[in-house]
């Protein structure tokens, strides 16, 4: 078991050393290295772009808190810095929501 996750870790650690070339990676990743930190339910990407240091920020949508009606669940947008190579730098949430709310 323990070689396992050996195994996919340095799978893992070997598929990021390679650049992320494409707007669709860089979501993956991010999404993918959020829900490795954060104990919520990830949605989906909002927002992909080029950083300034040529890494990637992307807004990725968070499930926080399930309700019923799902229309008054509480969701959130984190934005997540991603190095050139969709390694993880850092995260923050910049948005708390309900699901139903429109933006003004």
């Amino acid at each position: 078991m323990a070689e396992q996750r050996t195994r996919t870790a340095t799978r893992r650690d070997t598929d990021r050393s390679a650049k992320v070339s494409s707007a669709a990676e860089a979501a993956r990743a991010a999404r993918d290295s959020l829900a490795e930190l954060i104990d919520h339910r990830v949605e989906g990407s909002s927002q992909v772009c080029r950083s300034d240091d040529h890494g990637w920020l992307v807004g990725v949508e968070v499930l926080e808190v399930p309700r019923i009606p799902d229309t008054i669940s509480l969701m959130a947008t984190y934005e997540v810095q991603l190095g050139d190579d969709g390694a993880l730098r850092g995260y923050r949430r910049v948005r708390r929501y309900r699901r139903g709310d429109a933006d003004d």
